[in-house]
């Protein structure tokens, strides 16, 4: 049994929980409203008040907040490494910044704590499922002792390279993720000046070669523009830290950019019907 501490149960951390406490994990979750609370004591977790507490004696905590803002205030603005033993491990899941990671751990090192940065590819069913994939990045020794506790939730758990590369490559995946939906919203058109309806086109796209993930989302949805905006806000800020991050290594996203445009313009202002 690992005691785990996890910070951030929200839409991903929550079904998180049942996963971690059905595999008989000794969990503790904060919660820092009465009515948060109520809710997080019917996952199987210990309901802590504060951010130390939650790393208080335990083996690992696991970060799932929304921003990389969040993460940095979490970890290095508050006291969860102050109170975590020596030899633990936090795990970051929120998808941000390698620099961040690499902070966090820069930090974490001073009092013997060890950091992977473990981005989530899926969404809060694969969680619920066991079947979420992991970004992993981190140091060899690190992401075996941890394997077991990500297993509870991750399949698969991907060990892609040293701290900040689980970021690297879900950032790399998201923006191809964005540019295939930035593509569709090319094709729809093209498709609607030669006469094809919208909804044919993409049924019919998933039965050749042209079918993806991102097709899927689209058909889901009944067309790229709903689909767009239902993914604007995650993707959005997945695209933004990538053009970031690929600026500070002095390049750019290259042909990714213009479908990454496309997208943009597919999605329907906020507050459009």
């Amino acid at each position: 049994m690992t005691r785990v501490g996890v910070i951030g149960a929200g839409r991903m951390g929550r079904p998180l929980l049942r996963r971690l406490a059905d595999a008989g994990h000794d969990v503790r979750v904060l919660g820092r409203s009465a009515e948060a609370r109520g809710t997080l004591a019917k996952e199987g977790a210990r309901v802590v008040t504060d951010v130390a507490a939650v790393g208080d004696g335990v083996d690992v905590v696991l970060v799932c907040v929304h921003t990389d803002a969040q993460v940095r205030d979490v970890c290095l603005g508050g006291p969860l490494l102050d109170t975590m033993p020596d030899g633990s491990v936090v795990a970051l899941h929120t998808t941000g910044s390698p620099h961040t990671a690499e902070a966090v751990a820069a930090r974490g090192a001073a009092r013997g704590i060890d950091v992977i940065d473990a981005p989530f590819s899926g969404g809060p069913p694969d969680v619920a499922g066991g079947t979420v994939t992991l970004f992993v990045g981190g140091a060899d020794a690190t992401v075996a002792r941890i394997r077991p506790v990500l297993r509870s939730y991750g399949d698969p758990v991907l060990h892609v390279g040293p701290l900040g590369d689980g970021q690297r490559v879900k950032l790399v995946n998201n923006a191809v993720f964005a540019a295939q939906i930035g593509l569709l919203s090319h094709a729809a058109r093209l498709a609607a000046r030669w006469g094809v309806d919208e909804t044919v086109l993409l049924d019919a796209l998933t039965h050749g070669s042209a079918a993806s993930r991102a097709l899927a989302g689209v058909v889901r949805k009944g067309s790229v523009a709903k689909f767009a905006d239902a993914t604007r806000e995650f993707l959005g800020k997945d695209v933004a830290v990538a053009r970031e991050v690929a600026g500070q290594l002095g390049g750019d996203l290259g042909a990714l950019s213009a479908a990454l445009d496309a997208l943009s313009a597919a999605a329907p202002p906020t507050g459009s019907g």
